[in-house]
């Protein structure tokens, strides 16, 4: 997996540390994962990065030690991230170079992410630090640097979205009657590798008939028949990148009621599309897909947000969805370019089916680009 050069990490740190200001931090304890690789190209199951406000350390554990030390290191190493080796806790070696990194006596701020930290984690920190370092729940701080993307990582999207592309039209070129629901997510499995992603960015979605009611479905024993629609909703990691796309196909002519499904969910597509631009709200681009669906009576039908951010996870910042209470910063903040996420309204009638497309995309100065390249009609097959 190629890693990011230092002087993008040292910019991501900086910029990170921007954001202390806003908590008066002291230090950022960085525990979600996708945090720690973005800034500082570490990738494994157990890690934390400690950022103060004039160095950073990596912290794991000796099932890492090679490893972690042979990245900092290489040539992807970053001159500013030391390495600390835990020898009892992850804890106690953060309050260790917690002690270490400053003076004692209270006035220092330790922010936490609050959404990636147990309660018991959160308060062995606040009794330990209790006297000499207050403990500062925070979320999202490195999640609004991952939010815009880069032009390395964008290189990176359109690839992925180029590769994801690909692979649907060959999945959908290769539906027929006899095959179950497993069977076509099993090739669809196989593809995705093949064509040269670290692995599926999720469990592959295959519905058919009225499985595609489910909008997570998970592949059955369910045998595709004549006549039924199918959705196939399935992404790959590419560099630690994330896509996803959803398309949907008939075995077959298609019913009256798919046709008139599918009218919807493509004229709500194209409705979210054309509000895509910097400035106006997430929120803005999830009404603009509702009110099409209003028009075609299936409102209702409509039981999920209209997109997700895509990147280093298949689902992160910026959330394209309704307002949620109480006050949603997030859903009224203005798209920015670089952002990357999907755009994919769907209907859903219990027991009867349903339809999704989505697309990702990449919000730029004037609109969007397009990174999955794949027909939007309802394909028979």
């Amino acid at each position: 997996m190629p890693l990011v050069p230092q002087r993008r990490l040292l910019g991501r740190i900086a910029s990170l540390r921007e954001r202390f200001d806003q908590f008066g931090l002291s230090a950022l304890l960085i525990t979600h994962l996708p945090n720690v690789f973005y800034l500082s190209n570490f990738r494994g199951s157990a890690g934390m990065l400690l950022v103060t406000r004039d160095a950073a350390t990596l912290v794991v554990d000796a099932r890492y030690a090679t490893a972690a030390t042979a990245l900092l290191d290489g040539p992807a190493g970053c001159d500013e991230i030391d390495l600390a080796l835990v020898e009892s806790s992850f804890e106690q070696t953060v309050a260790a170079r917690l002690e270490r990194s400053g003076p004692s006596g209270g006035g220092r701020i330790l922010g936490i992410e609050s959404t990636h930290m147990t309660v018991s984690q959160h308060e062995w920190f606040v009794r330990t630090l209790a006297g000499s370092v207050t403990v500062e729940p925070t979320s999202g701080l490195v999640e609004e640097g991952r939010a815009v993307k880069d032009a390395d990582e964008l290189s990176t999207l359109r690839e992925a979205g180029r590769r994801i592309s690909s692979v649907m039209a060959q999945a959908l070129t290769g539906l027929r009657p006899g095959l179950s629901e497993r069977d076509v997510a099993a090739d669809i499995d196989r593809s995705i590798v093949q064509a040269g992603f670290d692995r599926p960015a999720f469990e592959t979605i295959v519905a058919a008939g009225p499985n595609t009611a489910l909008p997570h479905a998970r592949p059955s024993h369910r045998v595709l028949e004549s006549g039924q629609v199918v959705l196939l909703d399935f992404g790959g990691m590419l560099d630690g990148y994330c896509v996803d796309l959803t398309r949907v196909a008939t075995l077959g002519p298609p019913s009256d009621e798919a046709m008139t499904w599918h009218r919807a969910v493509q004229d709500a597509h194209a409705a979210a599309l054309t509000v895509v631009r910097p400035g106006v709200s997430a929120e803005d681009v999830d009404s603009a897909a509702r009110e099409a669906l209003v028009a075609h009576g299936l409102a209702e039908a409509f039981s999920h947000g209209t997109g997700h951010g895509l990147g280093i996870e298949v689902h992160e910042a910026p959330r394209v969805g309704k307002r949620r209470e109480p006050a949603d910063a997030e859903a009224v903040a203005p798209i920015r370019a670089g952002m990357v996420f999907t755009v994919e309204p769907g209907v859903y009638l219990p027991s009867r089916g349903g339809i999704r497309l989505e697309d990702d995309l990449v919000v730029t100065d004037t609109g969007y680009e397009l990174l999955t390249h794949v027909p939007l009609d309802l394909r028979v097959v």
